[in-house]
């Protein structure tokens, strides 16, 4: 589903905050433009309207969780399901994720943002909810109409497995509410009998799915009317000072551009934001350059790892904040790792020597 722009995906899932933050205050949510940036080492070489705060780095994973949590769904679901889902494992790990990144930000003493605060505690508060009662719900009526089957999973199964694939798609680079949920009610009854084996559970994942694309239908339009009268249009790009210009890199990255050549050989370049800055932060990597700077800063970024359990990251100049057991992956853990940006590229290189996924870098 890339469109270009692309879109962030935390657009998608800070737009819940906006109707609790102007229902209470009367005023709109704050804007990335409004965030106050942490003090630099040295002054910035990006342009004012490209720098964010050292904070985000830290507190855009929660949000990321929220991307994070529905792809290992869809992944586990292609193969098992729904009711064995650890949805209350994943409603812990979004808590402890949020509490072990906050405590990060108030040590390092970055600017309390607390539009940001608030917003992941609506995002999460919502989530939790969510997630408990399709918990409740897949335990009890769920696993009772599993139970009912004799020729294994059922077309709704399937069809559920792969609405929640091109959903995780989807929302790496689009806002939720995007989503065409009304297509996917209507292929629901379109592509899917009315009759066949397994009765009970058809009809069980009929009415359940229904009721979930039709309420998220609804509730994402009245979002969509909210984010568009409340939010800026998001900035698409991340700048980047790196000690060298890149090498033309080609049509499958087109979406680099050189700003402008610095003194000592240095370069400020764009690059896109979200879900691709890794694929240009790897590529560049590969070509051996460094980055001095990325959104104005030059301190440290978060990245996460998936990994064996018996992975060690052995670099002295990385911190891991937490780990993560993998919930539906035993033997594999997420690792969220603190890295000084002029080292970044270099682990970069590595990371693709070992046997590990790179799963997200945290571009503020």
């Amino acid at each position: 589903m890339p469109t270009s722009p692309r879109r962030r995906p935390r657009r998608a899932i800070r737009t819940a905050a906006a109707l609790w933050l102007l229902a209470a205050s009367g005023l709109g949510a704050r804007s990335e433009a409004q965030a106050a940036p942490s003090p630099p080492i040295v002054p910035p070489i990006a342009p004012a309207e490209h720098r964010r705060g050292t904070e985000q780095t830290f507190l855009t994973y929660p949000e990321w969780f929220l991307v994070h949590s529905p792809a290992e769904f869809a992944a586990f679901t292609r193969e098992r399901d729904p009711s064995d889902f650890p949805f209350l494992g994943h409603i812990g790990q979004f808590w402890s994720s949020y509490r072990a990144v906050s405590r990060e930000t108030k040590r390092a003493g970055y600017p309390l943002n607390g539009a940001y605060h608030l917003m992941i505690v609506v995002i999460g508060t919502s989530t939790t909810v969510e997630y408990a009662l399709r918990s409740a719900y897949e335990t009890l009526v769920g696993r009772l109409a599993e139970l009912s089957r004799r020729n294994g999973m059922t077309d709704e199964d399937r069809y559920a497995a792969r609405v929640a694939q091109e959903y995780v798609d989807f929302i790496r680079v689009q806002p939720w509410y995007e989503f065409d949920f009304k297509a996917r009610l209507g292929g629901l009854w379109r592509d899917t009998s009315l009759t066949g084996p397994d009765l009970l559970r058809k009809w069980e994942r009929k009415y359940i799915l229904t009721t979930e694309y039709l309420a998220k239908g609804l509730y994402g339009g009245l979002i969509r009317k909210a984010t568009r009268a409340t939010y800026e249009v998001p900035r698409e790009v991340t700048a980047v000072v790196v000690d060298q210009p890149p090498r033309d890199l080609g049509p499958a990255l087109p979406q680099l551009a050189l700003q402008k050549r610095l003194p000592g050989g240095a370069a400020l370049i764009t690059v896109p934001r979200y879900e691709a800055f890794q694929l240009y932060a790897r590529a560049l990597a590969r070509q051996g350059l460094s980055f001095e700077e990325i959104a104005g800063n030059r301190t440290v970024i978060l990245v996460t790892l998936l990994a064996p359990d018996a992975w060690r990251d052995r670099r002295e100049s990385h911190r891991i904040l937490f780990t993560q057991p993998l919930l539906t992956r035993p033997g594999l853990r997420r690792l969220a790792i603190v890295v000084p940006i002029h080292d970044l590229a270099q682990a970069l290189r590595e990371f693709d020597r070992e046997p590990i996924h790179l799963e997200h870098i945290y571009d503020y």
